[in-house]
């Protein structure tokens, strides 16, 4: 493996990981004051990337299949709890009509998301490709699907707020348990990079 390339791939690593503990405690936070369970699943989403970004921060200095095959299960265990909270939370919330407060600071949230996210999943991407790594290759394609539950939030959120769509935060909740339980199986059936 080129050295250099694995630098790189590290700096991308510390980079998502430290964008991601930020958006974590911007979308909890933000989520707990207006009660949106969409910002909330996206906080706990970003607690997940930051689990899989030190995962690959381990793996581009080591080969132990076994060893990234665990983590790859517990993380994929996370996405299928998550999954089912949110699944959980959205349609209680579409049951019992409840109606989130606007938040601006989340808006702001999904849309530099949609803007950050893109730009390192290709990076990633291209690292992954150099080395030959698959591993890199699929958190390259995690960071991506990061870009499209922000998408989903920001929609959610915009509509929820401005049109007064009481219903478009538990909407937008529920479209992103696919994905979520996506990444999980992903995460699940991952292949190790050696």
């Amino acid at each position: 493996m080129s050295e250099q390339a694995i630098q790189r791939g590290l700096r991308l690593e510390y980079a998502t990981i430290a964008y991601n503990v930020l958006e974590a405690i911007v979308a909890l936070a933000s989520g707990a004051v207006s009660g949106s369970v969409a910002l909330i699943s996206f906080g706990v989403d970003s607690i997940i990337e930051v689990s899989s970004g030190s995962v690959m921060i381990w793996r581009l200095g080591k080969c132990a299949d076994e060893a990234e095959r665990r983590a790859q299960k517990l993380i994929a265990l996370s996405f299928f709890a998550l999954g089912g909270w949110v699944l959980w939370r959205s349609s209680a919330g579409l049951w019992t009509h409840e109606v989130p407060a606007l938040s601006w600071t989340g808006i702001a949230l999904a849309a530099l998301s949609l803007l950050v996210m893109p730009a390192l999943a290709r990076a990633k991407r291209q690292v992954g490709l150099t080395l030959n790594s698959a591993a890199m290759v699929a958190d390259s394609r995690q960071t991506s699907l990061c870009a499209y539950l922000s998408a989903i939030l920001l929609a959610g959120l915009l509509l929820q707020g401005l049109a007064g769509w009481w219903w478009a935060d538990s909407l937008a909740s529920l479209a992103m348990t696919p994905i979520i339980f996506r990444e999980g199986i992903d995460a699940w059936r991952g292949r190790g990079c050696c």
